[in-house]
């Protein structure tokens, strides 16, 4: 009962209703709070209202009188009423604005009782009033407030739910914080404390006689307490016994007597009482069922937040494990690098070592060679010197050679010729984003926009609400029509399909999937699709030969040539068992049109059954033969004439072909061994006009399923 607390509010005390009225727009507002709100008009500027409990209540007109700016900025006057001048709104406890009272009202106002009196204050001439929460403006007639129905059911639940929630009485009257009731006045109905009792219920005047007693023994009497009968606001000695319709309010007979609703339609009030519950209660399982939908609604979501969060973590997880499943594959990468720079290291070291101590060792002995040379230079004995000098010049030669071009060069490069080439994977890291990493989830097959017609099925589907994974395209399946294998009909990224060429008067299974780059979703659930029943065809314009001539809707034709001319029917047929006619209407000069059926690649401009492509039976007005791939058989008596019927019946379950002429079997069966698609054909010239009737019942002589041998009748 928690969430019926603010339905039992005032919209402008914002606290719970005392003395409830009902305004004609059908809110609901107190007694004391009502005439807080007045604002008094001018007798010439009054503008045009209904009366307060009228049916007339023009919200059109009230419109016109709104308190509100277009703007709504929180300010509002009433246009041409200068005793009301601009006031600012403010907003009750509930947030709707209302406007104070233009005139400060005593404390005793708040109660709306006159002291010692229990008498409602006059209402000031010509007061207007505008409802708190749809800003409805009207003015009051003479009878002011009293105007106005008073919500005796509205007080009765407030009254009820306060018991039910207070487990000890509170005062009534107390402005904030109630204190505990210590009495019930009886004749009041009104809980008070002490000081609100010596303050507005003091023991004298009228109201000494009044009876007050504990505030348990109040709450029982209230209990007991009749129901009390509503009263008509126009008659105040009137019960209120009837309901006017057209109005929507309670009437007394008094009303009825002056006229005012003679030429409405008034009903018992007891009926109508039993008739408006009943219409409150269904209203109400129904909004019932809308609230049972809104929890369970609700307990999807918040397990929806429970699986948010759990994901959330175990993603999380993931995404972490996954980043530092890369560092350590980087760091196992920088190690390896590492250890080529350190071999580079090493290598240039050894080279450049290896090369001062070459070098050391080739200068250690120049330098001693130069030294020696010195010294001999230094002696004065000439035969002694010309002995070896020869031999050192040789050597110094050969020495300064092996110091020749490229001995003094570095054999290595201090600088190390290693580039590391970090842009494409600075270019990875910085594309490092989330994949589509789930195939789609199953579509949902459409129902209301999924059909048959004749033997085309259109079907049209959707993916699931929410879903955000990312489709490329889908996959049509459906069966053969018989119960057998599914098979690809339709491959693409469209959600609706047609499907042409299906056999009559079959069931087909269809369902879809959907597919991205990372896979094949499940499918859909399986649709039931039935054909047609009987085959009902046209002939075809596009398989027409030009010198054909359509009319009718494309069920009458004819030709403008003197040569046979072929046309088919817009209808192909591989199963089942179909029948069809022709009527002849018109017939000259002894011409011989063809019937039958052809592929769909038949030639167009011979004779029907002229190629192998046709199996045809055709007729003059004598006899008639059978005919395919330019062979003749089967002559038979019988011909046509104007206003004659030719009937082809074609039967898959045997696989044979028959004619009928005027409801008769004309000859035996005309071909057997009948497999694939036929479409229905006829060939005929200038001299004849058929009209074609589709889709009729299989002739009564006729049982299919029987064997049949080409030559029998039957």
């Amino acid at each position: 009962m928690d969430e019926m607390e603010e339905e039992l509010k005032c919209p402008v005390c914002g606290s719970f209703f005392r003395e409830p009225i009902i305004l004609p727009c059908s809110h609901n507002i107190c007694l004391a709070c009502a005439r807080n709100i007045l604002v008094q008009t001018p007798d010439a500027e009054s503008p045009q209202s209904s009366r307060a409990s009228g049916s007339d209540y023009d919200y059109l007109d009230l419109d016109k009188m709104s308190l509100y700016s277009e703007a709504d900025s929180g300010y509002g006057s009433y246009g041409g009423f200068v005793s009301a001048p601009t006031t600012p709104c403010q907003k009750s406890p509930n947030g709707v604005r209302v406007f104070p009272p233009s005139v400060p009202h005593p404390p005793q106002a708040q109660h709306h009782l006159l002291p010692h009196t229990g008498v409602l204050p006059p209402v000031p001439r010509n007061s207007c009033l505008t409802c708190p929460q749809c800003h409805r403006s009207l003015t009051l007639d003479d009878r002011g407030l009293r105007g106005f129905p008073k919500n005796r059911v509205l007080e009765g639940v407030v009254d009820r739910y306060q018991q039910s929630k207070a487990a000890a009485l509170k005062c009534q009257l107390c402005e904030k914080s109630p204190r505990e009731a210590t009495v019930m006045c009886e004749q009041c109905d009104v809980f008070y404390c002490d000081p609100c009792r010596l303050r507005c219920h003091p023991l004298r005047g009228p109201l000494a006689k009044h009876r007050l007693v504990p505030p348990a023994q109040g709450r029982i009497s209230r209990r007991a307490s009749p129901r009390k009968i509503s009263t008509c606001t126009e008659h105040e000695l009137e019960n209120l016994s009837m309901y006017c319709v057209q109005c929507k309010t309670p009437v007394c007979y008094q009303c009825l007597e002056d006229g005012k609703h003679s030429t409405h339609e008034v009903k018992a009030l007891g009926a109508m009482w039993k008739l408006h519950k009943g219409q409150l209660s269904q209203a109400l399982n129904v909004l019932s069922d809308r609230a049972t939908e809104a929890k369970e609604f609700l307990v999807q979501l918040r397990n929806m937040v429970q699986h948010i969060q759990e994901n959330g973590v175990e993603f999380e997880a993931c995404l972490v494990a996954q980043c530092d499943a890369l560092i350590e594959a980087l760091n196992r990468r920088k190690a390896q690098l590492l250890s080529r720079v350190t071999k580079e290291h090493e290598h240039k070291l050894s080279v450049v070592r290896d090369q001062i101590s070459h070098c050391t060792v080739k200068l250690r002995q120049t330098t001693g060679l130069m030294e020696y040379c010195l010294e001999v230079i230094k002696e004065n004995d000439p035969s002694g010197f010309l002995q070896i000098s020869d031999a050192l010049i040789r050597r110094v030669h050969m020495t300064e050679n092996q110091w020749g071009k490229g001995s003094l060069t570095p054999r290595m490069s201090s600088d190390f010729d290693l580039t590391l080439d970090s842009g494409p994977l600075l270019q990875t890291i910085h594309q490092l984003d989330f994949v589509q990493m789930k195939v789609p989830a199953a579509p949902i097959l459409q129902l209301e926009e999924c059909c048959t017609q004749t033997n085309s099925a259109t079907l049209s589907w959707k993916q699931p609400p929410l879903s955000n994974i990312a489709v490329d395209g889908y996959i049509l399946e459906l069966d053969d029509g018989n119960g057998g294998q599914f098979r690809e009909v339709y491959v693409g990224t469209e959600m609706i399909c047609t499907v042409d060429g299906l056999h009559f008067n079959s069931a087909y299974k269809s369902r879809v999937k959907a597919y991205n780059s990372s896979g094949v979703g499940q499918y859909s659930k399986t649709l039931v699709m039935q054909t047609s029943e009987v085959a009902w065809f046209t002939f075809d314009p596009a398989s027409a030969h030009p010198d054909i001539i359509l009319s009718n809707d494309n069920l009458t034709v004819t030709c403008n040539s003197y040569d046979d001319r072929v046309v088919m029917g817009n209808t192909g047929f591989s199963r089942g068992v179909h029948y069809w006619e022709m009527t002849i209407d018109r017939y000259d000069n002894h011409p011989d049109p063809a019937f039958g059926i052809a592929r769909a690649d038949v030639m167009k401009d011979v004779m029907l059954g002229k190629d192998d492509k046709a199996w045809a039976m055709y007729v003059d007005n004598n006899r008639s033969w059978f005919m395919h791939n330019n062979s003749h058989t089967n002559r038979t008596d019988g011909g046509i004439s104007k206003g004659a019927t030719v009937g082809v019946l074609l039967d898959f379950t045997r696989g044979i072909l028959l004619f009928l002429i005027n409801d008769e079997q004309q000859g035996p069966v005309a071909f057997n061994t009948l497999e694939g698609m036929y479409y229905p054909a006829i060939s005929l010239n200038r001299n004849v006009q058929v009209t074609l009737h589709s889709g009729l019942p299989i002739p009564d002589f006729y049982t299919p399923g029987e064997s049949e041998a080409a030559g029998s009748v039957c």
